[in-house]
């Protein structure tokens, strides 16, 4: 007998829609899984074997085939162990009504328990795309999918309860979710009033912040890189409802997802310079997996000791820090990951870290220097926006009193700034100066005949390349907004090329 199923399987980020077809006929016992089925998927006829005789039901003996259709697509995971079961359940006359509406995720146990699964959120997101509302899965992966408020979630913790269910045996209202409730109220253990000192960093990072623009520190060891980079996200505007599904949807995937929690908080991702370029950007050797720039999608990626990683991870990062996404290509599959995040590099000026330090004498020659500096190519270097360089904290501003601004004031500085741009790019693909190409530049920047001077002689001085330069502009609109300006000043235009400035010490030749 002959039936079929619906469910669906993750290419990346996006689910494909999977029929799974069950036919039993006579002949000798066999169970045979067809359609490209991954080695989990293989191992399932030994759990639906177990799970349907301990849930009580006489596995069938005759010629059992599974097909899983499109038959030229690579499946994998977990999640395909349900509809098999019930797909199955169908052919032997279990499973009467219709129940073709429904789309099934879930691992089985031996016992017939209904297992959560990774990506569950992924899944439900893409088959809504195509149509369908009505999911029955496990009832850990309720909450993460219930979020999505126009479709039917139908939660289980055994295979018997499905059956009963769908044989109208039993009841089931689909499950609703209060999202006041699983929204985790955020709090950070990092405050910018608390950062003695350094007041050019912490304008640095606002800046950074206003405008989504990538930042690269410079200073010796101690002199707080990495934990100034640590406050970034307290002052970053809260994630829009949407970016939080989005990044949801991520870790989701990734099996990091806190269960019955959206992600509220934006990402802070910060790697071991011992990094491989995988984990860092993505891949694999099927289906490739998202990376740590992908974790890091509408939050800050800090990348401490920069030059330590190996070269080509620094210069893979490339085409994500240019166009916000990634693409990776391998045999089985093409998949496309996000990328949009906050650069946070830190490095030392110098092997030992003292070049240029006033209390302690560097060790290195020059051409330590040099090739220690020459690991961070140009053009990574023109990609990122700000150049920033750290002095030792003196004594003197440890002992401070002075009240500095809190990340709550800074926060809402940056949020007047976002809302500013986003109300100029209203009827643009973009919400950040950081995102504006070259005609859109044309359309939205401005500059008076007195910053174009200005302009001009900077980009004679320093030899900017048109990439950093178009930075330096972008970077005096974002801090434009800052002072609630219309126009570009030439404060605005200078304060941004003095974050140029830097590389004129310590990469020219």
């Amino acid at each position: 007998m002959y039936s079929k199923t619906n469910t669906t399987t993750l290419i990346g980020l996006d689910g494909k829609l999977v029929e799974v077809e069950s036919d039993i006929t006579s002949g000798l016992p066999s169970f045979n899984i067809v359609g490209l089925p991954d080695s989990s998927i293989k191992e399932a006829k030994d759990r639906v074997r177990v799970a349907l005789i301990n849930s009580g039901y006489k596995f069938p003996a005759g010629r059992i085939t599974i097909n899983l259709s499109p038959a030229d697509l690579k499946k994998e995971g977990t999640q395909l162990d349900l509809p098999i079961a019930i797909s199955l359940l169908a052919s032997m006359g279990v499973i009467t009504l219709p129940y073709e509406d429904y789309i099934f995720l879930g691992e089985l146990s031996l016992d017939g328990r209904i297992i959560p699964i990774k990506g569950a959120l992924a899944m439900v997101i893409a088959m809504r795309e195509l149509g369908f509302s009505k999911f029955i899965l496990a009832d850990a992966n309720k909450d993460e999918c219930a979020i999505i408020s126009d479709v039917e979630i139908y939660p289980f913790d055994n295979l018997n309860d499905i059956i009963s269910y769908i044989n109208k045996e039993t009841s089931k209202s689909p499950y609703h979710v209060d999202l006041s409730k699983i929204d985790k109220e955020i709090s950070y253990p990092y405050d910018f009033k608390d950062l003695k000192g350094q007041e050019n960093l912490k304008r640095a990072l606002q800046i950074a912040a206003a405008g989504n623009h990538n930042v690269l520190m410079i200073g010796a060891p101690g002199s707080g890189k990495t934990f100034s980079a640590k406050h970034l996200p307290t002052i970053l505007p809260d994630m829009t409802f949407d970016e939080k599904v989005e990044v949801t949807k991520i870790y989701s995937v990734m099996g990091l997802l806190e269960s019955g929690h959206l992600v509220n908080e934006r990402p802070f991702r910060a790697p071991h310079h011992t990094s491989s370029e995988v984990a860092l950007i993505g891949g694999g050797h099927s289906v490739p997996r998202p990376g740590e720039i992908t974790l890091a999608h509408k939050g800050v990626l800090l990348l401490d000791e920069f030059p330590e990683y190996r070269k080509n991870v620094i210069e893979a990062l490339r085409e994500p820090l240019e166009n916000k996404e990634i693409n990776i290509a391998r045999s089985q599959a093409s998949v496309k990951y996000p990328a949009d995040f906050i650069l946070v590099a830190a490095m030392n000026p110098c092997p030992c870290g003292n070049y240029g330090n006033p209390l302690k004498e560097c060790t290195c020659s020059f051409n330590e220097i040099r090739r220690y500096l020459n690991k961070i190519s140009s053009p990574i270097l023109d990609r990122i926006d700000i150049h920033i360089e750290i002095k030792p904290v003196k004594y003197e501003d440890l002992k401070d009193d002075s009240k500095s601004k809190s990340s709550k004031d800074l926060k809402k500085e940056v949020v007047l700034a976002r809302n500013i741009q986003r109300e100029r790019y209203r009827d643009e693909p973009i919400s950040t100066n950081s995102e504006l190409n070259t005609n859109q530049m044309k359309k939205y920047i401005h500059l008076s005949e007195d910053v174009e001077k200005i302009a001009k002689i900077a980009f004679n001085k320093y030899n900017f390349s048109v990439r950093s330069f178009n930075k330096v502009i972008k970077m005096a609109r974002t801090i434009a907004d800052l002072d609630q300006s219309d126009e570009i000043s030439q404060n605005h235009l200078l304060e941004a090329i003095r974050y140029r400035a830097l590389d004129d010490k310590y990469w020219s030749n």
